[in-house]
Parts: structure tokens; C-alpha cells; sequence
């Protein structure tokens, strides 16, 4: 299993799920998290203009400030399957599919930890993006809470 740190990774569940509602895309099919900064590869076929980053910046930090409490719950995989899409879990996976909610924001399957509350995450700051081959790739920051 990946080590995550639990605020860059609650940043991202905030992140796919605002990528999803502007651009209907899907959820990132690959990232790389780390304490000091991250990336998501997304599937899409063009680069994001100066102001979109920003909408997506303001965006993210607006659900932040909403300081919602992240929560499980845990769906027999068959449940699971027809409201999420499971291809990123693990093969071994139990029987049982942990869904970590960020607040009503975001409902996604993960096995990875997180914050409790999204005032603990800090202010999302989008370092760059770039699209090659039909792959925007979104790198990021967190100025994070004393």
C-alpha cells in the first residue's frame, strides 16, 4: 500500500471531485502524493487556461474552508460496484469497500487515510499544469495550518 500523507490526500479527493463537476472528466487515473507536493493525471484533451486553474484553485479552497468532516462508511463490494467505480482498489480487496466522504462534496472508495475535518488541510495552491497527449497533469502544494 502507498503511503499517503492524510492532508495532501484528503486535497486530492477535493481535487478529482472538482475536476469532475467543471469538466466532467473523470477521477485522476494516476497521481503521485507527497507531504511537499503532488500531482494528478487526469484524461483530457486539452491544457487549462490561466483562469480555469485558478477556478479550480478558488474551487478547491472553498470546499476546504467549509471545514467538513471526512467520514467512512463501508458497502459490500457488490453495493459498492454500482455506484463507484472499483478499478483503482487493490485486487485483494475484502468483501467489505470503505467510501470516505468529504463532507457532501465527495464519495469515493479508498483505503488510504485522511484528515477528520477539512480545516485541517490547509489552502491548495496549484503549482502548474500541463497536457500531453491527452493527459492534463495538475501539480500542487498545501500552505498548511500552524
Amino acid at each position: 500500500m502507498k503511503t499517503y500523507d492524510p492532508q495532501m490526500h484528503t486535497a486530492e479527493h477535493i481535487l478529482n471531485q472538482t475536476m469532475v463537476r467543471m469538466f466532467g472528466c473523470g477521477r485522476s487515473f494516476s497521481n503521485h502524493l507527497e507531504r511537499k507536493k503532488s500531482k494528478c493525471d487526469y484524461r483530457f484533451n486539452r491544457a487549462l487556461s490561466l483562469e480555469e486553474e485558478k477556478t479550480i484553485e478558488k474551487k478547491v479552497n472553498e470546499v476546504i474552508s467549509q471545514n467538513l468532516m471526512i467520514t467512512e462508511e463501508f458497502l459490500l463490494k457488490a453495493d459498492a460496484e454500482r455506484q463507484f467505480n472499483l478499478s483503482k482498489l487493490p485486487d485483494e480487496t475484502d468483501d467489505q469497500i470503505r467510501i470516505v466522504r468529504v463532507g457532501e462534496y465527495d464519495a469515493c472508495p479508498c483505503i488510504g487515510p485522511h484528515v477528520s475535518n477539512t480545516a485541517q488541510i490547509g489552502t491548495f495552491i496549484m503549482i502548474s499544469s500541463s497536457c500531453e497527449e491527452d493527459v492534463l497533469r495538475i501539480r500542487f502544494k498545501l500552505n498548511r495550518p500552524e
